[in-house]
Formats: structure tokens, C-alpha cells, sequence
């Protein structure tokens, strides 16, 4: 009886269902992510997910937000903590290298939200988001123009290493980020 009364009154509950949609969709994809799956993976009972969301599409959106949200965070935090152009571009490397999509789970995160985002303009808005605060974290240390193309290498780089069967050398990240960053005319 207690725990029952104690489950009642719990104010992480909708926290617990938004991250646990995220494991789902990590685990199954968008489209086994059904109401049943999240509330079994938050520990809740089905009629939490209605309680809380009008339909698993807002789940979904909510957590996805979360998740660009987390990434763009990481992703600031480390340009933000670095000083002058050339730890700026160690910076990069070490994003794509280590950091942005290396764990499998963030990579099928965001191959999932890049395919809502090719169907629905909700879900391109919240991707055309994300892209802005990385480009935004870029220009502390590079020009607009540079910044722009440094996050598409970005993107496209930490994608082809997570699905390369062979692991890229170190070196080649450092040589395209030094090639698109020698001409910045933003100098910190």
C-alpha cells in the first residue's frame, strides 16, 4: 500500500516516460515505439502516457526535443571551453573523433529524427534548431561561412565513422578540419 501511494505522487513520472521514449526509439526505432513499449521502459502504467501526452506523436517530439537539446549542450560546452582558433579545431577533431554520435544509441537518435525531419516541417524546425546553436558555437572561434561548412563535416564525418566498417585515422579529420578552417577570417 505504500508504494502504491508513493508511486501516485510522482513528480519525475512525465521526465521518466520522455527519457524512456528516447531508450525506446534508441532501442526499436520510431516505429516500434508504441505507448505500451515507453510505459513498460518508465516503469508507469499505460494510462500515464495519455495522462501526460496527447498522443505518442507528442512524446515523441518532447523527446527528441530533450535529445537535440542534450547534444547542443555538449556541443557548447566544448567550444566553450576552448581559447583561440587552434584548440578550437582540436576541439572539432575531438567532437567527431570522440564525442558527437560515437555511442550507437545517439547515432540511431538522430538517424530517426532526421527521417521525421524529411517528412514532417515540426520535426525539421527542431533539427534547423540544433543546427543553429552548433553553427552559433562554431562562430565563437570561426566566420559564419566556415562555421556552416565545419558543421556539415561535422555531421557528415562522426556519420561516416560510425557506419565505416573500418575505423577512421585521426589524422584525416585533422587535415579537413585544417583545410576548411585555414582561411577563417574570424580570429579570437
Amino acid at each position: 500500500m505504500t508504494e502504491r501511494r508513493r508511486r501516485r505522487h510522482d513528480p519525475e513520472r512525465r521526465d521518466r516516460i520522455v527519457d524512456a521514449c528516447l531508450e525506446v526509439v534508441g532501442e526499436v526505432g520510431v516505429a516500434g515505439a508504441s505507448s505500451r513499449r515507453v510505459a513498460a521502459a518508465a516503469d508507469v502504467p499505460l494510462g500515464s502516457i495519455t495522462y501526460h501526452f496527447d498522443s505518442v506523436d507528442a512524446l515523441l517530439f518532447e523527446a527528441f526535443e530533450r535529445f537535440t537539446r542534450r547534444m547542443s549542450d555538449r556541443f557548447e560546452a566544448s567550444m566553450a571551453a576552448v581559447d583561440g582558433v587552434e584548440e578550437a579545431r582540436q576541439a572539432v577533431v575531438d567532437l567527431v573523433a570522440v564525442d558527437v554520435l560515437t555511442d550507437p544509441h545517439e547515432l540511431v537518435l538522430t538517424h530517426e529524427l532526421y527521417t521525421l525531419a524529411a517528412r514532417d516541417p515540426r520535426y525539421r524546425r527542431l533539427t534547423h534548431a540544433w543546427m543553429a546553436r552548433s553553427r552559433h558555437a562554431l562562430e565563437r572561434h570561426f566566420d559564419p561561412p566556415t562555421a556552416r561548412l565545419l558543421d556539415a563535416m561535422i555531421e557528415g564525418l562522426t556519420i561516416h565513422r560510425a557506419l565505416d566498417t573500418e575505423p577512421r585515422d585521426c589524422d584525416e579529420i585533422e587535415l579537413a578540419v585544417d583545410r576548411l578552417t585555414r582561411a577563417s577570417t574570424r580570429r579570437d
